[in-house]
């Protein structure tokens, strides 16, 4: 049922499918997930609130491939800690591709509130009868109305004899979101084609390797069987000359953006890696629509810039340096520019003219769509770091878009 790999051989967190497990405490959510997986990576006590916070757990089981299951905290949690940890299990929606909601079957006013957030919030859900193996029949009645409640499908399971569980899978099979299938370039290239791909490696790119969305760029287009070539900015006129006809697309770090479009054949298409993070994790329509605010933009603006990564920012780093010097020179000194980092990001973003976001390799579709929904909510402007660099420097309409 369970395939394990190697770190270096693991499907990166951000593009696995994200299941959570929702539900009253001692519902049974970590028995399921320790059933489910054929491991005991949940801790499972009959205490109620044993688990405090979301716990999430990268595996590949079968059928669904590779995904996260997330234990929650109990949203029946109490007193001003359990608040604290409700509040978190409902954070975890927005990053929820399929969401379970375990139940007993004694109460499901609960759960109907949360299948009720779980709508509102698009996210697909199954309910989950569990500790079925403590019923001498489990009445079909009672399997109605729960559905009828929670307004979703009904698996009768049993995490400890294993009932149901082939069922659930399946189910869970047929609420996988189709964006886990899109190719990261999209349309830009077909088998065949050759690619060259421009990659400076600045401090920011850990020694000895290369940073997530140029790897995970180098495999998309080996999955479509396209020739991929690399090199530094340094190389490209050589690596060019060495060609015998133009790539049919360059993809380059958005910071040299100018350097490439200066020296790229007529014949190839330009974009970046940043770009290309645009389209496979939010909506590229709204990031390209929403550059036209740094037209707007003056030194009484505020602009926030919001990094998916928590690493320790080394020299010039893009988001923290080179952005805000680049937008500071277009505008003036005086424009107020905060910085936030992982998933901190303010609820209330209506005091800022400006969302820049980073490319988000390090989170999953459903999380970045979702502040791109709470952008467009509050009616502020979000764009993306590649986006942002192609329109100051002036070539955004030369670049190809996913």
């Amino acid at each position: 049922m369970i395939k394990n790999g190697s770190a270096f051989n693991e499907t990166p967190r951000s593009e696995r499918v994200h299941i959570a497990l929702f539900g009253r405490r001692n519902a049974g959510k970590s028995s399921l997930i320790n059933a489910l997986t054929g491991q005991q990576i949940a801790l499972v006590s009959d205490v109620p609130g044993t688990t405090t916070d979301p716990v999430m757990k990268s595996m590949e089981i079968l059928p669904l491939g590779p995904c996260v299951l997330i234990d929650t905290a109990g949203f029946d949690d109490s007193g001003k800690v359990g608040d604290l940890r409700t509040e978190r299990t409902r954070e975890v929606i927005k990053q929820t591709d399929i969401a379970i909601i375990v139940t007993d079957g004694t109460s499901l006013d609960d759960e109907a509130a949360w299948a009720k957030q779980l709508k509102q919030a698009n996210v697909p859900y199954v309910a989950v009868l569990n500790k079925v193996d403590l019923m001498t029949e489990v009445p079909s009645t009672l399997l109605a109305d729960i559905a009828k409640r929670l307004g979703c499908d009904i698996v009768p399971v049993s995490a400890l004899n294993g009932t149901g569980l082939d069922l659930l899978r399946q189910t869970l099979v047929g609420l996988m979101p189709e964006n886990g299938k899109q190719s990261l370039t999209g349309g830009l290239v077909q088998a065949g084609d050759t690619a060259l791909l421009v990659m400076p490696q600045d401090p920011q790119a850990p020694k000895g390797r290369l940073i997530l969305p140029q790897v995970q760029t180098l495999r998309d287009l080996m999955d479509k069987r396209c020739i991929a070539i690399c090199c530094t900015t340094e190389d490209i006129d050589r690596t060019l000359a060495a060609l015998r006809e133009p790539p049919r697309l360059i993809i380059t770090d958005s910071q040299v953006f100018d350097i490439v479009e200066q020296k790229k054949p007529a014949e190839s298409k330009l974009t970046s890696f940043s770009v290309l993070m645009a389209a496979h994790k939010g909506d590229i329509s709204y990031f390209v629509e929403s550059a036209q605010a740094i037209d707007h933009l003056t030194e009484q603006s505020r602009v926030l810039i919001a990094e998916a990564c928590t690493h320790a920012p080394l020299a010039e780093d893009i988001g923290r340096e080179k952005i805000p010097r680049m937008l500071r020179q277009r505008v003036g000194q005086g424009l107020t520019v905060n910085i936030v980092a992982g998933k901190d990001f303010p609820k209330d973003l209506t005091g800022y003219d400006l969302v820049i976001h980073c490319g988000g390799c390090m989170f999953n579709r459903k999380f970045m769509l979702s502040r791109v929904e709470q952008c467009r909510t509050q009616g502020v402007p979000m764009t993306n770091y590649g986006i942002t660099i192609a329109h100051i420097k002036g070539i955004l309409g030369k670049v190809s878009l996913p």
